[in-house]
């Protein structure tokens, strides 16, 4: 059985390609606010490349960043303020958040029609039920395949994917979390149906008893 080389790169090429004619036939651009907390340098390069790719598909970059030291209810003024802004189509909050935030009820300010990385109760919810709604996105250095973007891959791949198997296994255990391991999953199930690629998605993942713990 020969091999099928999926080019990656080609694939993400034609995604944005078509996602800046979709913005340049739009009245009005979308605009984008990604939210940062405080100067953790991974987040940080994160955000400056989703803010580059937004301006760089001709939507409007609303980007805010607040101090690492903000207290719960400034940073819910902050999103409940972009939540009643229309001139604002999505947020984005990044994370991690610092450890004196709660990040979950953060994140469920967000209204579900904003909601960029699909990660409130509503979306969460939308998408285990298969019901219309924002889907999330994971970080692309961390899958092979992440939740939204794997579902270009499978709409683009030119073999069938039927009868094979998917699976979805984080190779980092510090960070594993519903906002990664079972959208991608539910996603990939879910993103397969309309296609000839109907993969058997499994999720699996590595326990260490700490985070010192070799990755292996």
């Amino acid at each position: 059985m020969s091999a099928t080389i999926v080019d990656g790169k080609t694939i993400a090429a034609r995604v944005y390609e078509k996602v800046a004619a979709d913005v340049a036939g739009l009245a009005t651009p979308p605009g984008l606010a990604t939210v940062l907390v405080g100067e953790d340098r991974a987040s940080a390069i994160y955000v400056r490349n989703k803010r580059k790719r937004c301006v760089e598909a001709g939507m409007r970059d609303m980007h805010r960043h607040l101090t690492g030291d903000i207290t719960q209810e400034a940073a819910v003024a902050v999103i409940d303020e972009l939540a009643s802004d229309p001139e604002v189509t999505g947020i984005l909050v990044q994370l991690p958040l610092p450890p004196h935030l709660n990040g979950a009820a953060l994140i469920d300010r967000i209204p579900a029609g904003k909601d960029v990385d699909g990660l409130t109760e509503t979306s969460a919810g939308r998408l285990a039920l298969g019901r219309a709604g924002l889907r999330p996105s994971a970080p692309p250095v961390y899958w092979c395949s992440s939740t939204t973007r794997a579902s270009n891959w499978l709409a683009r791949t030119p073999s069938s994917l039927a009868g094979r198997i998917s699976s979805v296994n984080p190779w980092f255990s510090c960070y594993y979390s519903a906002t990664l391991l079972s959208p991608c999953a539910i996603h990939a199930v879910e993103m397969s149906r309309p296609y000839a690629a109907k993969p058997t998605c499994s999720s699996s993942r590595r326990v260490y008893p700490d985070s010192s713990a070799p990755m292996g």
